[in-house]
């Protein structure tokens, strides 16, 4: 894929049933969180130069490999 190419992605797209307008925007923001939407669009809000990318990509790894193994030790 090219740099100024487009990619083609279906809408998110919400029935409003009988259930109310609150009921469908609750869903669509599970709808959005599970595809990875919203994450996408915290990380693109800001330029990340590469180098600060690798280090904070390397530290959630870090902090992820923590967090296994605190919950390997308590059980």
């Amino acid at each position: 894929m090219s740099v100024g190419e487009a990619v083609q992605c279906k809408p998110v797209e919400v029935q409003v049933g009988e259930r109310g307008l609150d009921r469908a925007v609750k869903h669509l923001k599970r709808k959005m969180a599970s595809e990875g939407i919203l994450r996408e669009l915290k990380r693109r809000r800001h330029y990340m130069k590469p180098s600060v990318r690798r280090r904070k990509k390397a530290a959630e790894a870090a902090r992820r490999r923590r967090k296994r193994i605190r919950q390997i030790d308590s059980v």
